[in-house]
């Protein structure tokens, strides 16, 4: 009993409260420890890191900081600064508030900058439904009238052009569902088409003229291409190949893998000769070589030549990126479709696609990342980029000898895109993920 009675004493009655963990087992004392310290080689890499940074910083915080915004020219910011500081090795950032409205709308008119400034806010808000599905699915319709509206409000005149071509893709849906019902998806696609070409080129164009005299409805002030430019030409370059570049990218990686010989030979071929050409090639090809194989007196828009060429490019490796996410599907899924009773097309969309696409994610998105980058290239067949207004800006003798300070900003403004969509790749990859975690 007494050894009984002993061993009691030793049972606790209440419990301890918890207690915090030690200090150097959470937060930022942990991490430190874990990722920059574990060993005396990390230690090592973590301070001589950590020197060189602060040497970058000593360097390029004063200048950046202590740089002028208020001139009119670089040797009046020079001789501010000298006053300043008795030294001009700072940065003279007034020549992005002085210029700062040409580098990100070219030569447009500025009395017009409303227009572009609209088409942004309008691109922002057809965008945000296609990126984001839990906003209103009426959001929708603002997305497929979005490509006319910009038309309309970037380059003018009357709405019943953009209007004549809008009528066109709805006519040749109408002929698509009827002809559907009667005939292969083959058929229909090529009746959607004839449709579509004979109302742009024949009829359309009568109609418009005749509404155009009658009632010029929603006139705007005309601007040629030649006035677009900086980031706004980029924009318009880069949203367009974008969109238009998946379509076309999907249709030749399944055109890729047909078991039709002239179908895959063509894909094969279309993909295999861009991904063989320089861009720069095709863009001097859309600018001096394409109308030599137009009719006498035929006048093609430069911008939309651009526009033709880089999705052309971007499409052949959005195919490839595409048909990579085909070929890691498991050979089951298409059996799944096959034992539905589900036809070609409607396996691809119900299945099939939409778990390549999940799959591409990455690829499809760097894809996209490289088209809006390559942009820039258009300043070496004449138009008026942010690189190319950047060298317009720097022949002026006012502006003659400044460098860093245009390239940061220009640096900036796309990387800040860039970035933008790359963080959202990674909250959809997040968001579409189904596997178990």
């Amino acid at each position: 009993m007494s050894h009984s009675t002993q061993s009691l004493a030793y049972v606790r009655k209440e419990m301890i409260e918890q207690q915090p963990a030690p200090r150097s087992q959470v937060g930022f004392t942990r991490w430190a420890r874990e990722n920059l310290f574990s060993g005396w080689f990390n230690t090592l890499l973590t301070l001589v890191s950590l020197f060189v940074i602060y040497k970058m910083l000593a360097a390029t915080l004063p200048w950046v900081f202590g740089g002028v915004w208020n001139a009119e020219s670089l040797d009046q910011c020079r001789t501010i600064l000298n006053e300043r500081y008795g030294d001009t090795h700072y940065a003279c950032w007034a020549v992005i508030r002085e210029r700062w409205n040409q580098l990100l709308y070219g030569f447009y008119p500025e009395s017009q900058y409303w227009r572009a400034n609209l088409a942004f806010v309008l691109m922002l808000a057809s965008l945000a439904p296609v990126l984001f599905d839990k906003l209103p699915r009426k959001m929708l319709y603002l997305t497929m009238a979005f490509p006319f509206l910009l038309v309309w409000l970037v380059w003018g005149g009357t709405i019943w052009g953009v209007l004549s071509v809008a009528v066109g893709f709805v006519l040749a849906g109408v002929a698509f569902k009827i002809v559907d019902r009667f005939g292969s998806m083959a058929l229909s696609a090529i009746a959607a088409v004839v449709v579509a070409v004979v109302w742009w080129l024949f009829i359309g164009p009568s109609v418009v003229d005749g509404l155009n005299s009658v009632a010029p409805l929603g006139h705007l002030q005309e601007v040629q291409s030649r006035d677009l430019g900086g980031f706004m030409i980029c924009v318009i370059i880069g949203i367009s190949g974008i969109a238009l570049s998946l379509p076309i990218g999907i249709v030749l990686a399944l055109g890729r893998q047909s078991d039709l010989f002239i179908v895959k030979t063509i894909c094969v071929g279309f993909i295999e000769f861009i991904r063989g050409v320089p861009l720069i090639t095709l863009l001097f090809t859309a600018s001096l070589l394409l109308n030599y194989f137009l009719p006498p007196g035929t006048t093609f828009d430069l911008t939309l030549r651009v526009i033709i060429m880089v999705t052309l490019f971007s499409s052949a490796y959005m195919a490839e990126v595409i048909r990579g996410g085909l070929a890691a599907l498991p050979k089951g899924q298409y059996e799944a479709a096959d034992a539905l009773g589900l036809d070609y097309w409607k396996s691809q969309r119900l299945i099939i696609m939409p778990q390549a696409l999940k799959i591409s994610i990455p690829g499809i998105v760097n894809t996209f990342i490289g088209l809006f980058k390559d942009t820039t290239l258009v300043m070496f067949i004449g138009i008026y980029d942010m690189l190319g207004l950047s060298n317009a800006i720097r022949a002026n003798a006012a502006w003659n000898g400044i460098y860093w300070e245009l390239f940061i900003f220009i640096g900036l403004v796309f990387w800040i895109c860039c970035f933008a969509m790359s963080r959202y790749s990674q909250w959809l990859e997040r968001k579409l993920r189904t596997d178990h975690r």
